[in-house]
């Protein structure tokens, strides 16, 4: 084909009975210079009557590939400026191609109003019908049914807003359409079986990455890489789409096998959360803080402990550090000495030790009033990344081990993947549980290694609380400080370790020197 199209409709399909019937409708409703390509993905189903048009092409697939993969090979073909992926079961607004492009920018990811299609009734000789949904025998007279084609968008309920919970699991949300003025109005995420974005964006920002498996979490990919890259992603009111939703089982079911979705969800939950896209210019906490959904609404707060034996310069470097890092977040101070650092301070009476550590964080913990907890070591530069995390599980203990290690009397640097207490981040109320349990323990026993310091990071206790931990990475490293009056022992080799796998990682750099912090040097001395 030579002519060249703005926009390229992409149509994934597999074993979709109504793919003819979405082809027609935008064939009949397209007003500018669009094409379709749609992509038979692995059909062991009667592919459907398509019709024969210079501006349809079809792929084909044998064997099949994956919704994902079939849209990025539909993507291939195209030298549109605009592509917008649909699903093969919608129906459009007259005209619906051109209001898109006329309001588009080159940052934004655009979706219509969406509403549900009323595609086809069951329909027996004695003229009652059934809605939608799987095959079988009138449900009032016992006879044989068949499709009526309706093709109707139904214009109640009307969906501009949506979003994902504290899991990314896909949300309507009603209460921020409320908010929503005008004709383009901002979601924060979108439901996936139509989106339009620049061609040139959707090769960028990888939208339908494959690692992801072959489907699901297609509107939490779609919606994060365009808020986090920097762009905006927009409902336009002045036109719309509607989609049909499926009824589970029979001949009427999802195409694809459902536990595609499990392996999107979890691959969707560490990438975004944990900060692990590596295009982002925005932390995924940014999107949390502007739409504030409610199923986010989670405090934050920090617990900083110190033995007052550091030297105060240092000190006073790191906290200057946590006040940048944690913005608006509370801060517990809980020292030996007065130190008049924190929101709030807790001076204990007590001499340097395991136990009081263990006493000072439980003292903190109590003391605060925020749903998660980072705790804060006086000797740590911590990056303001650090504190965008959000602990995904109520019952698990993180930490990152996104850290560096500087030997403060020769700027030697070195990391590995170290879970250590000053990454410690978790919710307060299962912390609080812990380090009542664990103070408990070393004023009955002592403390020992079979304690250790890093809550459920080993199993030489059965702890009557107990907790899963997991690792996570702030997107650029923390900074120990390892000086001559740290109260554990640093280790610069890995013969210093008697376990090898805790030297998982193992880097050495180059003095004063760790990335996502320039002039170390300067900034410690």
């Amino acid at each position: 084909m030579n002519k060249e199209y703005v926009l390229s409709v992409l149509i994934p399909s597999r074993n979709e009975m109504f793919l003819g019937e979405t082809i027609k409708n935008i064939l009949k409703n397209i007003e500018g210079d669009t094409e379709i390509i749609a992509v038979l993905d692995g059909y062991t189903e009667p592919i459907p009557d398509i019709p024969k048009d210079d501006r349809v092409r079809i792929l084909k697939y044998k064997e099949s590939i994956g919704q994902r993969a079939a849209t990025n090979e539909a993507c291939k073909l195209s030298k549109a400026k605009y592509v917008m992926k649909t699903d093969a079961h919608c129906s459009f607004d007259k005209g619906f191609d051109v209001k898109m492009i006329n309001e588009m920018h080159d940052d934004w990811t655009m979706i219509p109003i969406m509403y549900n299609l009323h595609a086809f009734d069951w329909v027996c000789k004695n003229g009652h019908r059934r809605y939608q949904g799987p095959s079988g025998k009138c449900e009032e007279c016992g006879e044989e049914t068949k499709k009526d084609i309706l093709w109707k968008e139904k214009r109640n309920p009307e969906s501009t807003s949506y979003r994902f919970d504290n899991t990314l699991h896909f949300q309507y949300w009603r209460d921020y359409k409320k908010k929503q003025k005008g004709d383009l109005v901002e979601t924060m995420s979108i439901q996936g079986s139509c989106f339009m974005l620049t061609r040139e964006k959707y090769w960028e920002l990888n939208i339908c990455d494959e690692k992801h498996g072959s489907w699901g979490q297609q509107g939490v990919e779609v919606a994060c890489k365009t808020w986090l890259s920097g762009g905006r992603v927009i409902v336009n009111k002045k036109t719309w789409y509607a989609h049909m939703f499926r009824t589970q089982g029979g001949d009427f079911g999802f195409p694809y096998p459902n536990p595609g979705i499990k392996k999107a969800r979890e691959y969707s939950r560490d990438l975004w959360i944990n900060n692990k896209w590596d295009k982002a210019v925005r932390p995924f906490s940014w999107l949390i803080e502007k739409f504030d959904p409610p199923d986010w609404s989670n405090s934050k707060g920090i617990l900083y402990y110190t033995d007052n034996k550091l030297d105060s310069k240092i000190m006073k470097i790191c906290q200057d550090q946590i006040k940048v890092g944690a913005k608006q977040n509370k801060i517990v101070s809980v020292s030996l000495k007065k130190i008049g650092f924190g929101t709030s301070q807790i001076t204990l009476p007590l001499e340097r030790g395991y136990l009081t550590m263990a006493k000072q964080i439980l003292a903190g913990l109590k003391s605060l009033d925020t749903d998660i907890v980072f705790f804060c070591e006086h000797d740590i530069l911590y990056h303001h990344s650090h504190f965008e995390f959000i602990p995904p599980k109520k019952d698990v203990f993180y930490y990152n081990d996104n850290v560096w290690f500087l030997r403060l009397k020769d700027g030697h640097t070195l990391h590995y993947d170290a879970n250590q207490l000053s990454g410690l981040c978790a919710y307060r109320e299962p912390l609080i549980k812990h380090y009542e349990e664990r103070v408990a323990l070393i004023e009955k026993e002592g403390f020992s290694r079979r304690i250790g310091f890093e809550p459920m990071t080993h199993n030489r206790i059965e702890w009557k609380n107990k907790y899963g931990y997991e690792s996570w990475k702030s997107r650029f490293p923390n900074v120990d400080i390892k000086h001559t009056t740290n109260l554990t022992n640093a280790r610069w080799s890995k013969d210093q370790f008697r376990n090898k796998k805790f030297t998982k990682g193992w880097k050495e750099g180059e003095n004063w020197k760790i990335p996502g912090w320039d002039d170390l040097d300067k900034l410690i001395k």
